[in-house]
């Protein structure tokens, strides 16, 4: 048995619920995936798809040997492209997780740019607000807002993740300009929606933290739905300003309480300081060039500071 190509076939197989779909992606034949993987199941005695005709699903040693299979082969991978990018223009598939909102705004636009500079590297993104799993997604890189929490993989700071309390000048002619925190009681305040339910929002200034438990007419998990019901005058919004950049700068949109810093309250101070937009990785992945160079693509297209902040 060819154990690498058998378990190749094993993690097709269930990478697509099924032997039909991963050996039509494949091209082969679905009698020569059911073949390899027989002969996994057969060697180590055990069972690891439970198979019907209408679905194959992974019993429990399946799972922890999907996790390990896909490890391994995402190494193997890695070291033969690490090889064949050694001394050349960097080349391959280079799979990367991204925000939906934020890859709409400030990376996808600059994609043609970045494939016209590296035509040897085909790219798939992944665009979901999910914290995705890098090995078992086999994502080579992700770009991830905010604070990150510890663990090992390499993380690259691209730029920095500011929030700001904003309104229109309409709603603010209307309603009046907050002056502290307190005040926010007595707006509409437009929020995101979070499993916690949590509306608090927090705040800082000269080593004073306060937080206001707030209110609105409007709860979304879309943050680009609260920005356009804030810029027709109907509320408050706390956002990142990759979001509302362009709207400050043209005057769409004007900041809120000056000199209170918001904070998310989940995470110790030193971690908020670090918040950013970072691109992160596994450690295999430290020396693949075109990890790299996507990477400073984006930091060069940024800029220092990133230009939706230099209004």
């Amino acid at each position: 048995m060819d154990l690498f190509g058998a378990m190749k076939a094993f993690v097709a197989v269930a990478d697509e619920g099924g032997f039909a779909p991963a050996a039509r992606k494949a091209g082969l034949a679905t009698s020569s995936l059911t073949r390899q993987v027989d002969a996994i199941e057969e060697q180590f005695g055990t069972v690891l798809l439970n198979r019907s005709t209408r679905s194959v699903t992974l019993t429990p040693a399946g799972e922890d040997y999907y996790v390990q299979a896909v490890r391994i082969l995402s190494d193997v991978e890695e070291a033969n492209r690490s090889i064949s990018e050694r001394g050349g223009p960097p080349r391959g598939l280079l799979r990367v997780s991204l925000p939906v909102t934020f890859a709409r705004l400030h990376v996808t636009p600059f994609l043609p740019e970045f494939l016209k500079a590296c035509p040897h590297i085909e790219t798939e993104l992944v665009m979901t607000d999910e914290v995705v799993n890098l090995v078992e997604n086999r994502i080579d890189v992700a770009i991830r807002l905010g604070s990150l929490e510890s663990s090992s993989m390499i993380a690259r700071r691209l730029a920095p993740h500011r929030r700001l309390l904003c309104a229109s000048p309409d709603y603010l002619r209307a309603q009046g300009e907050p002056t502290a925190p307190a005040e926010l009681a007595k707006h509409n305040c437009l929020t995101f929606s979070y499993a916690t339910g949590d509306r608090t929002w927090r705040f800082s200034k000269d080593g004073r933290d306060e937080q206001v438990r707030v209110r609105g007419t409007v709860r979304a998990n879309n943050s680009e739905t609260l920005k356009e019901v804030a810029l027709a005058g109907l509320g408050l919004i706390l956002m990142p300003t990759w979001l509302i950049g362009q709207e400050l700068a043209e005057g769409r949109l004007r900041p809120v309480l000056p000199g209170w810093e918001p904070n998310t309250g989940r995470i110790s101070a030193s971690a908020q300081s670090d918040a950013g937009i970072h691109a992160i990785y596994l450690p295999d992945r430290r020396g693949s060039a075109k990890v790299r160079a996507f990477t400073d693509f984006l930091a060069e297209s940024f800029g220092s500071p990133p230009y939706w902040d230099r209004a």
